[in-house]
Parts: structure tokens; C-alpha cells; sequence
């Protein structure tokens, strides 16, 4: 994963990295540790999985509804995305992706995995 350290992307001042076709930007104060990593290969698995340009709409598609759903809260939508539920559940386990199974992000029962 190629990292590149940004002051436009990510937009926000809530987020410190975005995965964009498995180059990682993160702002300049960013501290990327292994567990950043962690969750941005997780999402470079799902690009590969939907074939990179169906991630990408699916994500925009499902924040815009979760978005609705939250009101117009911008970050409660984006916690809800599953892809991000998926990432966030799972950053921890350094291990996750050599267990994880395919489109584990609309697996019913979305439990972390212990190491």
C-alpha cells in the first residue's frame, strides 16, 4: 500500500485517511499505525471484491441513504456504512484478513475476530 501524505484528502477534519484505489492518502498529522493499515487493507480488499468501481458507487449509494437516515449527520452516516462497520470492527485483528471471508460487510452477524 502506497501511502501519501496530503493536506487536500482526505476532506474533513474528522478523518485522517482515505483509501482511493489502494493509494493511502493521510493528512500530515496523521499517526498511521499498524491498525490504520489494517483497516485501509481491509477496504482495499472490498475494492477488489466489487471490481473497484462497484465499491465505489455502493459506498456513495449507501452513505447518501445511511445519510437520510442520520438526518444530515454526516459522520453517524458514515460509521453505519458496512463497509466502514466492517473496517472499524475489525482494525484491531491484524490477522482479520487472512480469516475474513468474502463480502463479510453484509454478513448478518458482524462480530470482530480475535486474533
Amino acid at each position: 500500500m502506497f501511502i501519501i501524505k496530503s493536506r487536500l484528502l482526505p476532506i474533513g477534519r474528522r478523518f485522517s485517511a482515505i483509501n482511493l484505489f489502494g493509494l493511502l492518502f493521510v493528512k500530515p498529522y496523521a499517526n498511521v499505525t499498524p491498525r490504520l493499515i489494517n483497516h485501509e487493507r481491509i477496504h482495499t480488499r472490498q475494492i477488489v471484491e466489487l471490481l473497484v468501481i462497484g465499491f465505489y458507487i455502493l459506498y456513495i449509494c449507501e452513505w447518501l441513504f445511511r445519510l437520510i437516515l442520520a438526518k444530515g449527520n454526516n459522520y453517524a452516516a458514515y460509521r453505519r456504512i458496512s463497509f466502514e462497520r466492517e473496517a472499524y470492527l475489525n482494525d484491531k485483528n491484524l490477522d482479520y484478513l487472512s480469516q475474513r471471508k468474502h463480502f463479510a460487510q453484509w454478513r448478518k452477524k458482524q462480530q470482530p475476530q480475535s486474533a
